[in-house]
């Protein structure tokens, strides 16, 4: 699969935030949202009433940021792609997915949004920095990382479960068209190796990341892990017919990095 347009595209980007009865981490974040002069697309992803109350207020009052709203939460992938879709209908070339948890360092958006320019065909993905981090989350990104480059054939993605990464929109809303992505805890690593498997190159920016027991966590060991392991068997299967163009690429050297 290709993308349809290959020319430059002049880049306008926008912020999309999944929120999830995360009212609290996004309002923590909102002054270095809007020191980035961007627009915001934040999907209310059925959050509680508390909660959408909350979020109501906020976005009333920083006019930078749009609200979607979900009737029913559809899992973290389920909202993203609703903004992706939705930035695709208002003009925005590309998007820069932000998790609304506060974990990521608002500080690099200029890095991606030079690397944007540089490569605007690219995905750009964050790779987290992090000092301490519960074991559970290190193992299993461990487990993603080696099912990542068993099913793109390439170690170009050393981190597909940051959910802190920038798409060109156009040729991430076609792959959506085309593809049953994943909606909960396996979208972030599941949309980055369809993206690979389209043709996208995929540029890495190493980015800073907190964690800590007062940041709301929707991950639930035993149902993720198991959305997870399945989207690595789907996602390996949809490898194999792929295998000698996926291997070529690899050979040529392809990846931007």
């Amino acid at each position: 699969m290709k993308s349809t347009d290959l020319t430059t595209p002049r880049v306008n980007p926008c912020i999309v935030i999944p929120v999830y009865n995360h009212s609290r981490g996004l309002a923590s974040m909102t002054a270095e949202l809007v020191r980035s002069q961007l627009p915001c697309l934040v999907v209310d992803d059925g959050s509680d009433e508390k909660s959408a109350l909350a979020l109501d207020a906020l976005v009333t009052q920083t006019p930078q940021m749009t609200l979607l709203r979900r009737s029913a939460n559809g899992g973290k992938g389920a909202a993203v792609c609703d903004a992706l879709k939705a930035a695709h209908k208002r003009g925005f070339s590309h998007a820069l997915q932000v998790d609304a948890d506060g974990q990521h360092d608002l500080g690099d958006i200029p890095k991606f949004l030079q690397a944007c320019h540089e490569s605007p065909h690219a995905v750009i993905t964050g790779v987290r920095l992090y000092g301490s981090v519960p074991a559970a989350r290190r193992y299993g990104r461990y487990i993603t990382d080696f099912w990542v480059w068993i099913n793109t054939l390439s170690f170009t993605i050393s981190d597909s479960m940051c959910g802190y990464r920038l798409y060109p929109v156009a040729e991430t809303v076609q792959m959506l068209n085309q593809a049953q992505v994943g909606r909960r805890m396996d979208f972030d690593t599941d949309i980055l190796v369809r993206l690979y498997w389209q043709g996208l190159s995929i540029r890495q920016i190493q980015s800073k990341v907190t964690y800590s027991d007062d940041i709301t966590s929707h991950f639930d060991l035993w149902k993720d892990n198991l959305r997870i392991s399945a989207m690595h068997a789907r996602l390996f299967f949809g490898m194999l017919p792929r295998f000698p163009r996926l291997l070529w690429r690899s050979f040529m050297g392809r990846n931007v990095k």
